[in-house]
This record gives C-alpha cells, sequence and structure tokens, in this order.
C-alpha cells in the first residue's frame, strides 16, 4: 500500500527537491554564520560535541548537545503537527517553518554555549523532515545526505539484482539539490550576512502559499494528501491521519 505524502510525485518530487535545496542553503549560511555550528548535520555536531567533551570543553559541549536535541525536538513537534494538520500538512508545516528561519535574527545572539539566535532555524529544519513521506511512509531525509548517499549506493546494487525501490530514482536529485543549496547559501551569507536566512524562509513561505491554495482548491487531492498516509515513520497498523 502506498502510504506517501502526498501520493502524487508530480508535487512530492518537486518539493522534495526544493525543501533539500532550501535546508542545504539554511544550514550553510548558519555553518557560515555560527562558528561552523551545523543547522541540520547532527553527525558533524555529534562528532563535535565528542571532541568537546574529551577535551573537557563543556561550553562547547552544551553548544552542540543543545543544538542536537533541539533538533530532535523539531522532528517531534514536526510529526505531531503532521498528524495533527491531517491532509494540510504540506502548509501548516511550511508557514511554521517559514516563521522560524525569519525569527532567528530578531533574538539576541546569547552566549557560546546556548546560540539562542540560531536555535529557531535549528528547529525549523527538524520539523521540516516531518513534511514529506516515501511510499513506505517513511520521512524523506531533506537535510541530511547520509542516508541519501547510501540508499543510492543499495540501490545501484539492487538494479543489478532485481530492481531498486521506486525511492531510488530520487536520491540522486536529493543530493544536487542540497549541495546546491549549500553553495547557493554560501554565496548568500557573504552577500547578505545574518540576512541570508530570509531566503530560505521567503521560499518556505512561497510553497506554504502554493500549498495552501492547492488545499483548498482541490481538498484530498493526491496533489496535496493521501488518504492513507498516517504521520511518518509510523508504525505499520497506524491509522491514516491525512483525511
Amino acid at each position: 500500500m502506498d502510504k506517501s505524502f502526498p501520493s502524487s510525485p508530480a508535487t512530492r518530487v518537486p518539493l522534495a527537491i526544493a525543501l533539500a535545496a532550501l535546508a542545504g542553503a539554511a544550514d550553510s549560511i548558519g555553518f557560515l554564520e555560527h562558528s561552523q555550528l551545523f543547522m541540520s548535520f547532527m553527525s558533524g555536531n555529534t562528532t563535535r560535541f565528542g571532541v568537546a567533551a574529551s577535551g573537557f570543553d563543556w561550553s562547547g559541549a552544551m553548544r552542540f548537545g543543545s543544538t542536537i536535541s533541539l533538533f530532535c525536538f523539531g522532528a517531534f513537534a514536526g510529526t505531531l503537527l503532521a498528524a495533527w494538520a491531517g491532509r494540510w500538512r504540506l502548509s501548516v508545516l511550511l508557514g511554521v517553518q517559514a516563521v522560524l528561519l525569519s525569527i532567528g535574527n530578531f533574538l539576541p545572539e546569547g552566549p557560546e554555549a546556548f546560540p539562542l539566535h540560531a536555535y529557531p532555524v535549528v528547529l525549523a529544519l527538524g520539523i521540516l523532515n516531518a513534511t514529506l513521506q516515501d511510499e513506505g511512509g517513511r520521512s524523506l531525509a531533506l537535510t541530511y545526505v547520509t542516508g541519501t548517499v547510501v540508499r543510492f549506493g543499495t540501490g545501484l546494487a539492487n538494479m543489478i539484482l532485481h530492481e531498486p525501490p521506486p525511492s531510488f530514482w530520487l536520491q540522486a536529485p536529493l543530493w544536487a539539490a542540497l549541495t546546491s543549496g549549500a553553495v547557493a547559501g554560501g554565496f548568500l551569507q557573504r552577500l547578505l550576512g545574518p540576512d541570508a536566512f530570509l531566503v530560505p524562509a521567503a521560499l518556505s513561505a512561497a510553497l506554504a502559499a502554493a500549498t495552501f491554495l492547492l488545499t483548498l482548491a482541490l481538498p484530498g487531492s493526491a496533489y496535496v494528501s493521501n488518504e492513507r498516509s498516517a504521520q511518518p515513520d509510523a508504525h505499520p497498523d497506524a491509522p491514516a491521519t491525512a483525511r
């Protein structure tokens, strides 16, 4: 049973590519703006947390540890929002992300251990991962590439052995979008400084508006929903929430 969200690849694939580019741009901007703190690459932050802790750098350990915790909370909150919003998931989650990406610059910088102005961006990118899901109901990896590269490699092997899963064909475009977004984010940060975050915020707001209008015009349509979808990464027996 197809549990993708939305079920039509005509909207799911372009949205996934656009959101991967958004995530790459936001992570690149944040990395340059916030002293090499990753906004969405929690593997890198975990390594840096370990290095800081091993050197008894408790300020650094708190900096990376709090960022990891907040990103996890974003995935938690995004999944609950996805279940609550039902067929309005796209516009609700994208709208929340747009707001969070916009407000970081209005917060105080905070101490090194607690970079307050980076936290809204981290939270937004955690939520982003609950926006879309593949045919098996798994959340699409939109903010990191390790899983994407692994799935692409295993998919190539399965092409030789039998055939790859349907989601295989999206892995290379996702990697390319995230990479292109990171390059663009680097240029934007050098050009605009912290205001560069307003560019991915504007993209998220535009996508939120477009999906809101599409859901309003075609409620329950495969372009914006899937009546068989539960929230991302749900148990196989979980009831559908996207009604």
